[in-house]
């Protein structure tokens, strides 16, 4: 699999770049935002990592660019910074996931094999719940409207139209969705469950999320479902 990394830090980016070829990645690395969409924008990849802070051009600005051109390749974000902001704005941006500095190269390599793992892990037909369809192919969320899931939004809402009408409990969740990631707790399963509830507005679908921190449970239901 081929992947590019942007990273204008020179030692990381030797260093990350020689852990994934050792991996089996072909690497292209570059050291702005600015190169970075430009390869992009010339080459295929099957992943993408992004520091956030970059000359030139930001990581966010890059992705945002490529989500409003339409390419869906799953991205990475590194920040140096850990704070809720910083998560928001990825993932309002269309990022697959985010891994905060300083990093353990194995969990890097993890998340990056769990990213490109994706089209493989998911059956390709659509998933239909109430008025909506999910389309694991492209993370599509598709209603009136359609917008783009991240990796982690559809992991969610795919646990939760498989038990659609059920109360799921946190922990199950959690455990399901974020198996790979230990530290993850219900902060990072509220945040994403208020992001898929915005979502669903925003196709104008009349399914809902349901659920709150005080009963631990979360529910998808919605008018004439059919899972």
């Amino acid at each position: 699999m081929k992947l590019l990394l942007a990273e204008d830090t020179a030692d990381l980016n030797r260093v990350v770049t020689v852990m994934l070829q050792h991996s089996g990645f072909e690497v292209d690395s570059t050291f702005d935002g600015q190169e970075a969409l430009e390869r992009i924008q010339e080459n295929g990849y099957d992943g993408i990592i992004l520091d956030i802070m970059m000359p030139k051009r930001d990581g966010i600005s890059v992705l945002t660019e490529l989500r409003k051109q339409g390419n869906i390749t799953p991205v990475l974000l590194l920040t140096a910074k850990a704070e809720v902001d910083d998560r928001v704005a990825g993932l309002d941006a269309g990022a697959d996931d985010y891994l905060p500095k300083p990093f353990a190269m194995k969990e890097l390599l993890a998340r990056v094999k769990a990213m490109t793992r994706r089209r493989t892990r998911y059956n390709k037909d659509r998933m239909q719940y109430a008025d909506f369809s999910l389309d694991a192919e492209t993370l599509a969320l598709s209603a009136e409207n359609t917008v783009r899931l991240s990796l982690k939004e559809f992991e969610l809402l795919q646990m939760l139209v498989i038990h659609a009408e059920k109360e799921l409990p946190a922990e199950q969740l959690l455990g399901t969705v974020w198996a790979a990631e230990p530290d993850a707790g219900e902060d990072t399963l509220w945040l994403y469950v208020r992001y898929l509830q915005r979502k669903l507005q925003s196709v104008a679908s009349e399914a809902v999320i349901t659920g709150s921190r005080e009963t631990g449970r979360v529910m998808l239901h919605g008018d004439n479902a059919e899972a």
